[in-house]
């Protein structure tokens, strides 16, 4: 089977599904895992892929995602032919869905559902634990100028959430909301946790948001976005993550 992949969770899941032999294309942003997806064509972004490049590699299934990538880039693949595969996992719940599907949809059904059972079970367990525990309230920065954070109907926010993470943005109409640090202080949220990507915050702008709000610079923590932001086989990690990061802030609280 032939297959290409326009998003670097999905591809990084082909090669744990075992699929590594067969994937033909896949973005420049497919960084994982790098050894192995060197060796593999890059057929541009997620937002602009080179279409008669993918549709000259002839693969059996392309991968999308629909937040990640464009929809009538899918809809020129299947005027072409091309078979497509989209999704749109927003909680550990549906990443587990997702990966039975691809996985019986690339012949690989028995290596899903060992995956989308690891995911689901750390996804139990965390979501057990934190119920016996205090929330923590948080923020998740992605972005500046202008500054960026998620709300509640995000993957990320699903992932902190079953940690017992409370978003002071959750309730936000937008998605991915634009916010000033006056109204950060004033939310006055547990912790602030700036992400790896998309934005690669550093120590620099944890000085930015300290010197406006006033916060005790323990309460900034810079965390891996990938790991909690990427759905497929990362996700376990992810969890495992995201239930270390709330415990650590409780104990910081509990001093």
């Amino acid at each position: 089977m032939r297959l290409v992949s326009l998003c670097p969770s999905l591809t990084e899941l082909l090669h744990d599904l075992g699929a590594m032999d067969e994937v033909v294309g896949r973005t420049r942003f497919c960084i994982h895992p790098v050894h192995w997806v060197s060796t593999i064509e890059k057929v541009g972004g997620t937002k602009n892929p080179k279409i008669a490049r993918i549709v000259e590699l002839a693969p059996d299934l392309v991968l999308m995602n629909e937040e990640e990538n464009r929809r009538e880039d899918a809809e020129l693949l299947l005027a072409a032919g091309i078979a497509v595969h989209t999704s749109m996992p927003r909680t550990a719940w549906d990443t587990a869905v997702m990966v039975r599907s691809i996985g019986d949809a690339i012949g690989r059904s028995a290596e899903g559902e060992r995956i989308a059972r690891d995911i689901e079970g750390r996804a139990e367990r965390v979501q057990r634990d934190a119920a016996g525990l205090t929330t923590v309230t948080y923020a998740y920065l992605i972005w500046r100028e202008p500054w960026m954070t998620v709300n509640d109907d995000t993957f990320v926010g699903a992932m902190l959430q079953l940690a017992g993470g409370v978003n002071v943005f959750g309730s936000n109409a937008a998605r991915y909301p634009a916010f000033t640090l006056d109204a950060l202080g004033t939310l006055n949220p547990d912790v602030v946790l700036l992400a790896s990507e998309p934005f690669p915050f550093a120590l620099a702008h944890i000085d930015e948001v300290v010197a406006a709000t006033g916060f005790d610079r323990e309460r900034l923590v810079r965390v891996d976005g990938e790991l909690l932001s990427w759905h497929g086989s990362r996700t376990s990690a992810g969890i495992d993550y995201a239930e270390q990061l709330l415990n650590d802030c409780r104990a910081l609280r509990a001093r």
